[in-house]
């Protein structure tokens, strides 16, 4: 069933992984090997409790804990909604739950939010419910289960359920530590210690701590009620409104690995329970009229006011042929078995037609396809074999996809409420999605959350989209008010939106900056810019100065601009003009986009017929040479270069994976390219099936230096050393395996043999690792849970977060990406749950041995512009300008330390004292004198305080018997 254009590329946008075609008794047990197979153990959830335990400590002890980092946004484009809950009687008051990037609370119906589990073990939520009953006044009761429950590429897992009591101000963890990833969370509407979890358990293994778990003593203690199989767990739990001792859950059968996903199988169900969650009955069985077997995927589940239950299921069973639709004259699965005398015959329209229906380029032709089958350099399977694609696979299935079911009697029997199919929603990809409400007001009122957000009036009958223009797709949580009707809140990839006239307009509700990030880069402008590449929300760029706030409104340009749509991927960008830039989307679609007027060119390299089809990895590698910014490397399955900018491209080495492996996912792909920064030529390429390998001549030879690292691992990152062109880092990453430990690697003779650094990080799988440009010993690792960073070549890490205030402080969300601006010595961070965020390591760069050696040491300070300003309001109602500049300095030891700043004369004109700790230190100074500097002196008219004027003055630092000193410039203006 070919798909239109447009709807295509509706798809490419999506975030989500390739479904799997409703299977054959063949390939269901390709299913059930799927679902056994773990040649990697998952790390168990106690390792995971000791490397929280590590995380910290390397945070209460970093020496370099206290270096500011400041947020650059982006915001208006968001990230990911999990869940969210609203007040019933006051929904200006909700928290929304974000994938990757905690929860917040807003009381002023989304104009303000603040985080509320920014400081526990993960940030990855699942699900939460929420208690408004206030009987101490300590704030809600909130229930929360960690781990999102799509099981997406970025699908963290979490570790288990927390409980606060003060309205997210404090947590308690519950356990159930091996849930990893919670679908449902449920608590007694008139017992607050009793609550039910829906638990999908492992992402990419098998385990038993899957399905319904009860606690009746508060979380105390947990009791697995529901247990199908270990790769079964629970997605939905409803209970009846009238009776909460009656329960409905909904089990999926799912197993994904990093090259397949299926995602349905025979245990996906509806249960009932009349007991309060003690015993249950599968409820959808055959002749039900609910769908049974092999082709069931994820179930949601909602109760209708009156007590009707309603279903949604994603049902992968391939749709029957409309026999109203005419069939193409000729079709893949004819030239599967059809010879070449047979292939000669064709007529030229209908080969034709196949080419277009195809997508192939226009250089092929029915006339010049005909003539290499005939002269023997080709055969007709060829035609299929140039269309072998996983991610083609997930466009070209045609499943029946989403199916609405209700229940009148309890789940004993079944109706669908529609007759047709219900096309564009879930497509192939149900998995992402599964959610269903009802309206409490309106038994008739329906809503589903897929691609679009749709509803229906006539008790699923009919549909209709109740998306806005600047709505996201891809929706996931919805708040349907029980008081106010036509009050909706909506959680989608692209944030919060809210209406209150059912969906007919929307305001949205992005404070947060919460944007899931996988890449970043930087342009070579004054001031530079940043740029990143998003989950489902593109790649765009911003000036790297910015800083957040709503000002932007007033007249609706925001600083931040989109280049491109779909999921953004890898960016590089001519640093001769700042305006050519190379970039794309999901699984080697990639552009070459002119930043002024927004006109991009694809550039994805291309295989030829009569070759098998080359395999991109959802976020494909580019890099742009260093050396000569007109060659750009690409990597498949292969490493390719251009010239001209991806005009043409020319293939520089065989397969450099595996070969692949079958599954609908592209696998045995290039994850990773770089080319050494100190010798043109010298590229270094990983893939996602554990393969390093090495060109020392351009790319003319490969060696294979994958010896001495461990097998089967993703290369999330190789790095090239700026220091030593024989030296090289290499991140190896578990998470597609729920294998957690750090893996790092570094060689210093190109590849021949390999040390494993990094010994003291956290059990946390490495994203990212990045040499300083300037300092040799100097590096930063990115995990899923944060920032380290090595003053010793990788020798020992500590935490680069910032441990002592919250402004400044860097969140525990996952990072994916880092890049260290050369001319500003600026480390870009982008996070998968928090936006972009900079830090100055200039002072990180200075951190030699020998000055670490040193009892003290103040670093230089920024020159600072004068002006009469200071100290003055611009107008009645604003604040008074303040300068401040941060004096930095190093201690070998604590203390308290005295900094006294001096005039030309040597006179103490302003003392300000700090409790130093061992490591960088920042200090914060208001540019002011504790008296006037001269008769002409005068206070600023609203602070009346003095500010220096302009001269050279002296900073100086005493700690423990120790001075050290440094020159602060104030200039004319």
């Amino acid at each position: 069933m070919p798909l239109r254009p447009a709807v295509l590329l509706l798809l490419l946008a999506a975030p989500a992984a390739h479904a799997q075609s409703a299977p054959g008794a063949a390939d269901r047990a390709d299913d059930d090997a799927l679902r056994a197979v773990n040649p990697i153990p998952p790390t168990p959830e106690e390792a995971r409790a000791l490397a929280v335990e590590r995380r910290r400590h390397l945070q209460t002890l970093s020496r370099v804990g206290n270096l500011p980092f400041r947020n650059v946004g982006p915001r208006v484009m968001s990230g990911r909604v999990a869940d969210l809950e609203a007040s019933p009687t006051d929904p200006a008051t909700f928290y929304v739950g974000y994938a990757s990037g905690g929860l917040w609370r807003t009381t002023s119906n989304g104009t303000a939010f603040e985080p509320l589990f920014d400081h526990e073990s993960v940030m990855t939520i699942g699900d939460f419910a929420v208690d408004w009953a206030d009987p101490e006044g300590d704030g809600e009761t909130i229930w929360l289960g960690t781990g999102e429950s799509n099981s997406s590429r970025s699908s963290y897992a979490g570790d288990g359920v927390y409980r606060s009591t003060d309205g997210g101000q404090t947590w308690t963890h519950l356990g159930l530590g091996e849930s990893h990833h919670v679908g449902r969370l449920l608590v007694h509407p008139d017992d607050p210690n009793t609550a039910w979890v829906a638990a999908l358990g492992h992402l990419y293994s098998p385990n038993a701590e899957r399905g319904v778990y009860r606690t009746t003593d508060g979380g105390v203690t947990w009791e697995k009620t529901l247990f199908v199989d270990e790769n079964t767990g629970a997605t939905d739990l409803v209970l009846d409104p009238s009776d909460p001792n009656t329960l409905w859950a909904a089990t999926w059968t799912r197993a994904r690995r990093a090259w397949d996903f299926a995602e349905a199988g025979p245990g996906s169900a509806v249960w009932r329970s009349d007991d309060g969650g003690t015993t249950w009955a599968r409820v959808t069985t055959e002749g039900s009229g609910f769908p049974t077997g092999e082709t069931v995927g994820r179930i949601g589940l909602a109760v209708a006011p009156g007590g009707a239950l309603v279903a949604v299921v994603d049902n992968q069973a391939r749709r029957p042929e409309d026999p109203d639709e005419d069939a193409p004259d000729l079709t893949r699965d004819d030239l599967e078995t059809m010879t070449q005398a047979q292939f000669l015959e064709l007529a030229e329209d209908a080969l034709n037609d196949f080419l277009d229906r195809n997508g192939f380029p226009l250089s092929y032709t029915a006339e010049s396809i005909l003539e290499m089958v005939r002269d023997g350099t080709l055969e007709p399977i060829d035609l299929v074999h140039y269309l072998e694609d996983a991610n083609r696979e997930l466009f070209d299935t045609p499943v029946v996809g989403a199916e609405v079911y209700r229940s009148d009697d309890g789940g004993a029997t079944w109706t669908r409420t529609h007759d047709d199919f219900i096309d564009d929603l879930f497509f192939s990809y149900g998995y992402y999605f599964g959610q269903v409400r009802v309206a409490p007001h309106d038994a008739d009122r329906i809503y589903l959350l897929g691609v679009p957000l749709i509803a229906s009036s006539d008790g699923g009958q009919t549909w209709e989209s109740i998306d806005g223009p600047h709505v996201h797709v891809d929706h996931h949580a919805l708040f349907v008010s029980p008081t106010r009707p036509g009050h909706l809140i909506n959680g989608n990839d692209g944030g919060v939106n809210v209406s209150f006239d059912d969906g007919a307009s929307w305001s949205k509700a992005n404070v947060p900056a919460v944007g899931q990030f996988y890449t970043v880069a930087y342009d070579m402008a004054e001031p530079y810019r940043v740029y990143g590449g998003l989950q489902d929300n593109g790649v765009w760029r911003g000036p790297s100065t910015y800083e957040e706030s709503t000002s932007w409104r007033g007249e609706g340009d925001y600083p931040w601009e989109r280049v491109l749509g779909g999921d953004g991927m890898q960016i590089e960008v001519d640093p001769r003009t700042n305006e050519t830039i190379f970039t794309g989307f999901q699984f080697g679609n990639y552009f070459r986009v002119d930043g002024e007027t927004g006109a991009a060119d694809r550039i994805t390299p291309r295989h030829e017929l009569g070759e098998r089809p080359l395999r991109f990895n959802w976020q494909t590698p580019i890099h742009l040479s260093t050396h000569n910014p007109d060659i750009l490397y690409l990597g498949s399955n292969k490493v390719h270069r251009s010239l001209d900018g991806g005009e043409t491209w020319q293939a520089l080495s065989d397969d450099l994976t595996l070969g692949g492996t079958p599954g609908d996912v592209p696998y045995g792909t290039l994850t990773s390219l770089d080319e050494s920064p100190r010798r043109f030529g010298l590229l270094w390429a990983g893939s996602d099936d554990g393969l390093v390998h090495v060109s020392r001549d351009a790319g003319t030879t490969w060696t294979d230096v994958s010896a001495g690292l461990p097998p089967d691992l993703w290369v999330s990152r190789v790095e090239a050393s700026h220091h030593d062109e024989a030296r090289a880092y290499v991140a190896l990453n578990g998470y597609r395996w729920d294998h957690f430990d750090a893996h790092l690697y570094r060689t210093d003779d190109h590849g021949a043999t390999w040390s494993r650094i990094g010994s003291d990080l956290p059990t946390e799988p490495v994203n990212v690792v990045v040499e300083d440009p300037e300092n040799a010993d100097l590096l930063y690792v990115g995990t899923d849970h944060g920032l380290y960073v090595s003053l010793d070549g990788g020798d020992t890490f500590q935490a680069l977060m910032g441990h002592t205030t919250e402004e400044g402080r860097l969140p525990e969300a996952p990072v994916h990406d880092l890049k260290v601006h050369p001319r500003e010595a600026d480390l870009l961070v982008g996070t998968h749950g928090r936006s972009i965020w900079v830090a100055d390591v200039a002072h990180l760069q200075a951190l030699t041995p020998e000055l670490r050696a040193e009892p003290l040491h103040v670093f230089e300070l920024d020159v600072v512009t004068h002006s009469e300003r200071w100290g003055s309001r611009g107008w009645s109602w604003s604040e008074p300008a303040e300068p401040e500049v941060q004096v930095g300095f190093w201690a070998g030891e604590s203390g308290e330390a005295t900094v006294r700043v001096l005039d030309e004369a040597g006179d103490v004109v302003q003392t300000l004292t700090d409790a130093a700790e061992p490591g960088l230190n920042y200090v914060a100074y208001d540019l002011t004198s504790a008296e006037a500097l001269d008769d002409e002196h005068e206070a600023g008219e609203d602070t009346e305080r003095y500010y220096l004027l302009p001269g050279a003055y002296t900073v100086e630092v005493a700690l423990n018997g120790q001075t050290a000193e440094a020159t602060l410039t104030v200039e004319e203006p």
